[in-house]
This record gives C-alpha cells, structure tokens and sequence, in this order.
C-alpha cells in the first residue's frame, strides 16, 4: 500500500500535466537585463495548442499605461479570454503575448542615458522571449499592441525598428502636440515628460528639445524617409471621449495621411479606459493577423449587416409643397396607425443609394426594437421654405410629432453653410454630420455667433471615415465644439470600399438621434 502511494506521489511530482509544469498563462517572469542593471518582468499567455505540437508561433508584445505593470493586460485587458474567443471564431492566428514590464519610461531612452529601455527591448527582451518560446524569430511574426504610454511604445518601437517588426496597434496614443507640451503644467511636464525628453524646469519652446523631436512620431513621421515605414501595418484606435488625447491622435491620423502613408484609424463611442481598449482588442488581432498572413485588412469585426430590400425605394412618398417635391420615409406600421412619429430632416444632396441605405437601416433597427418608428424627409440643402413651410405640412398633414424634441436634423456634405440659420431657432434636438466638406469659416461663424442657449439645446453626432477626403473639416468641427463644452458625439470610421462606412455611421447615429428625443 506504501509503495503505491508513493509512487503515485513520484507521478503527480513528474509528470507536467498533473505537476502544472505546462502553464499557458504565466505572471511576472523575469530576467536580468545587463543594459538596465536590473531584473525586468514580464507575463506571458501562450496558444491554447502550445504544449500540443513542436509548431512556431507569431509574436505579439502587449505594452501598458503609466502607473501599470506586466500583470495589468492578463487582469483588466482580459486578453486571454478575448485572444482565444477570436482565434476559434475570427480566423485570427493563434499568438504568443508576451507583455513586458514597462515601467514609467514610455519605452524609449532616456535623453540622459541612465535608463536605456528601448534598447533593453530590442537587443535583450527580444531576444530572450525568441530563444524561450517557440516564437517565428522574423519581422513578419512580429508586432506591438498598448494602450496609453504603451501606445506610444507601441508606435514609437516599429518606427524605430521597422526591420523589426510586421504591424502595431497604438490604442489612446499617450502623444502631445506641440501646443500642448508647451502648455503643460510644470509638474506634468517634468515629471512626464522632461524627464525623458530633456528641458525639466523649462517653458514655452525651449520644452521642444532636439531629443523630443528625435523620439515624437508626429516629428520622426515628417522628418525622416518614410520609404522605410512602406511595409508597416498600422491601426491606431482613440475613443471620443478622450481629453488632451483627442486633439494628439486626429493629429497623427492628419500626418501619417499627409505622408501618404497607409494606416487605420478609428474614433469610436468611449473614453480612456479599459473597457475601450478591451473592445478594440479583436479588431486589433484580426488587423495584426492578417499582417502576419501577407492580407490586406479585410475590416472591423462586428460591423453590422444591411440587407437590400428591393422595394425600400418605391415605399418613399413623394410630398407637394409649394411646387416642391420632398421625398418622404414612412414606417411600416404607418399605414395600421393613428399614433403620432419623430421626424429626421436629411438636408442635402443624397444620392438615391444613400437613401435606399437610409431606409433599410430604419426598417430594420424598427423591426428589432433597437429603434422607434420614426420618419425621414429628404429635402435640398438650401432649402428656403424649410420652417414656413415643410415642417408645419408635414405635422398638419402626416402625423409627425409636434415640438422641437421630437426633430432632428441630418447634414449632409456641404449643407451645413446654412447651419446658422436652422439652429438659432432652436428647433432640433439633434443634429447630425455626415462627413462634412462646408467651409470652415461657416462652421465656425455658427458656433460663435448663435446664442449659447441655442447651442446647448441640440447635441452634435458628427462623423466621417479615415480616408475620406474632409477629414479635417470634420476634426476642425470636433475641436470647436469641444473648446465650446457643447454636448457632441464623433466617430471615425473604416472604410473597404463603396462607401461601407455610412452603414455603420447611418446606424449610429439613427440610435444617437432617438435617444436624445427620448432621453
């Protein structure tokens, strides 16, 4: 009996399984760096099917914000259960994550040459995960996700080193203007960043050392041969709630564009928080998988499905007003009621595909109860008799419901030069902006001159794609509504081809527009 038992002992000891020996998941590792003069620590989360084969597998390097550390992606980033669930489900490639400790040096070297991080990382880090893991040892197999001052890490480490290195997925990019390093406060600046980039207790310019304009990426984007970054995947992701890093990232999205250079970048509905970057985490995987497959990005996971229906066109009315003719979206259930329904103004030139999208969106949010029924008129975009006459016929005439809370009003392109005109009454609740390409200066005269009460009474959805071509015009509109604290929402987004970003954008804003009427 003796001898059974210990034997038994002697085979839950040896053998791996049953002696947890073969961890997929492993928290704070270590090993010395003999440039750092320290141990550096690191986490790792290898493939389901790792201990399963001898197979190499890719390599992602996950870096965190200030103030966390190598365990804060396993624990807040739930990138073990989000790495799998897209592996079996998003014909993403099983991937070794290997998040190192980044501690408070935003992955670069210091300007003093006390603290060598960068070089830690590439010369040693590197190098050591490559001969303890059964990693692809090749820049194609090779890539960099972070969040904050990781997403600086995680830009700034394949700009560096793009031999190194396939893609980089920089969420919430912890980057500042020049404007803004100027205006920081002395604290933030010496402490953040004159620690790093040299210039601690200065001011104004002096702050933008020949350092920081040897390690910034808006600088190293202008300044260096971009021939060099031709090969490098990028998708940079930054909610439209973020603070100082709003301004940061639409300004890298602006350089890397005006460079010509190949990238993804998306604004979408959140703030600088975990819970953002955990939702950018498979889109991200899936633009890095398919970087490492040699694919073009085949586009964001999740985007919604819009089936043509053939007759949503011949359901629009066609309305008479003052020998006008305005075309008009009913619900289904119009025809079967007495009730009375919000109405959304589309102001501009929509082609007729806009609007037969337009529909089917409606017809469908309508019928999965994500929406109310609502209508929709299309109308000119210098429309003269819009107050005196539109809107009264349609509430005398066809059950649109009364009062300002209950319209909203959707621009699109160049009809917002009239802007002035429509929102100094104060007669929508909402108003929307479908990349916009009106001069700047109408804009601009809008919010300035319109009386703040108008302003405060009609919430902004403003939004465009990342190639289009307005895309300032629709940054430019942000940073004005934000210096005026007026309530908005904005989004960019991806765009495949044919225009398929409006159906993510139609639909959000259709939800946007009815939560705010009924808030």
């Amino acid at each position: 009996m003796l001898k059974s038992i210990s034997l038994l002992i002697l085979f839950l000891i040896f053998c791996p399984s049953m002696s947890g020996q073969n961890k997929r998941i492993m928290e704070s590792l270590s090993f010395y760096s003999k440039i750092l003069g320290q141990e550096v620590k690191y986490s790792v989360i290898l493939p389901e099917d790792y201990y399963k084969s001898n197979k190499k597998y890719p390599v992602v390097y996950l870096l965190h914000g200030l103030g966390d550390d190598e365990t804060s992606w396993v624990e807040y980033g739930y990138i073990s259960q989000i790495s799998d669930k897209v592996a079996k489900q998003c014909d993403v490639l099983p991937m070794i994550f290997i998040m190192p400790q980044g501690f408070r040096n935003y992955y670069v070297n210091d300007f003093a040459g006390t603290f060598l991080y960068q070089d830690m990382f590439v010369k040693e880090l590197i190098p050591t995960i490559d001969s303890t893991f059964r990693t692809i040892s090749d820049k194609s197999m090779r890539a960099t996700m972070g969040y904050s001052m990781g997403g600086f890490g995680a830009l700034v480490i394949p700009l560096k080193y793009p031999d190194m290195f396939a893609a980089c997925v920089p969420l919430s990019v912890s980057i500042r203007t020049d404007e803004q390093y100027i205006k920081e406060s002395s604290s933030g600046w010496d402490d953040q960043w004159g620690r790093l980039f040299g210039g601690v207790g200065t001011f104004g310019v002096s702050r933008l050392t020949d350092y920081y304009k040897k390690e910034c990426p808006l600088y190293m984007i202008q300044n260096e041969n971009i021939e060099q970054w031709k090969g490098l995947k990028i998708y940079i992701d930054s909610g439209d709630d973020e603070g100082t890093l709003a301004a940061s990232n639409d300004k890298l999205h602006m350089v890397l564009t005006e460079k010509q250079i190949p990238h993804e970048y998306r604004v979408r509905d959140g703030g600088h928080e975990f819970a953002y970057w955990r939702e950018a985490v498979p889109n991200g995987l899936r633009f890095i998988s398919d970087a490492f497959q040699g694919k073009s990005y085949q586009g964001d996971l999740g985007n919604i499905e819009i089936r043509p229906t053939k007759l949503s066109l011949k359901r629009i009315q066609v309305v008479n007003i003052n020998e006008q003719s305005y075309p008009i979206y009913l619900p289904l259930e119009y025809k079967n009621t007495s009730r009375k329904y919000p109405v959304l103004y589309v102001m501009g030139k929509t082609t007729e595909s806009e609007r037969e999208l337009m529909i089917n969106i409606a017809d469908q949010q309508i019928a999965n109860a994500s929406l109310p029924p609502f209508m929709m008129v299309f109308v000119t975009e210098n429309e003269p008799g819009f107050f005196d006459d539109i809107v009264p016929f349609l509430e005398n005439n066809y059950r649109a419901r009364n009062g300002y809370r209950f319209r909203s009003l959707m621009v699109v392109g160049r009809a917002g030069e009239v802007l002035k005109q429509i929102l100094k009454t104060e007669q929508f609740s909402t108003c929307i902006l479908m990349d916009p390409s009106q001069p700047m200066e109408s804009f601009e005269s809008v919010i300035n001159e319109l009386p703040r009460k108008a302003m405060e009474r009609t919430w902004f959805f403003v939004g465009t794609s990342d190639k289009s071509i307005h895309y300032q015009t629709s940054e430019t509109i942000r940073t004005l509504l934000r210096e005026k604290e007026i309530y908005h929402e904005y989004r960019v987004m991806g765009n495949r081809g044919k225009d398929d970003w409006k159906v993510q954008f139609i639909d959000e804003a259709f939800s946007y527009t009815l939560k705010r009427m009924h808030r």
